[in-house]
């Protein structure tokens, strides 16, 4: 027999069964967008117009590489919940699969392409 209530068995459980870990994971992202989107634009914009040079110099700071990949991937995971919301509540079928599949495969490839960035950036 089961004796747990309804409310029970639906605890932590939104309509897709993954509901609140997926309003939880936009709602940490944005917080943390709060702080790393203020940094990116002045750290980007400080490195915009040097020379060459001072560029791979300036971004060979780890603490400088390191903030640059957090903001990017929490800008594209942020990116990934919100287009993952709006096509799950405007696409149906399998237009819907397809769509997910695709804006996954994008966001994973402007992850890995900005960190391979950055990354060349700091070793250089």
């Amino acid at each position: 027999m089961n004796f747990l209530t309804d409310r029970k068995r639906a605890t932590g459980l939104g309509a897709g069964g993954s509901g609140v870990a997926h309003h939880w994971l936009t709602i940490a992202t944005s917080i943390s967008l709060i702080v790393l989107v203020p940094f990116f634009v002045f750290v980007f914009g400080s490195a915009v117009g040097r020379e060459q040079a001072d560029v791979y110099a300036y971004f060979s700071n780890p603490f400088i590489a390191i903030a640059m990949a957090l903001s990017l991937v929490g800008c594209v995971i942020h990116l990934k919940t919100e287009v993952d919301e709006a096509v799950e509540d405007y696409v149906g079928g399998l237009k819907r699969k397809l769509t997910l599949i695709a804006v996954a495969a994008f966001c994973y490839a402007l992850i890995a392409s900005g960190l391979f960035a950055i990354l060349k950036l700091a070793i250089l």
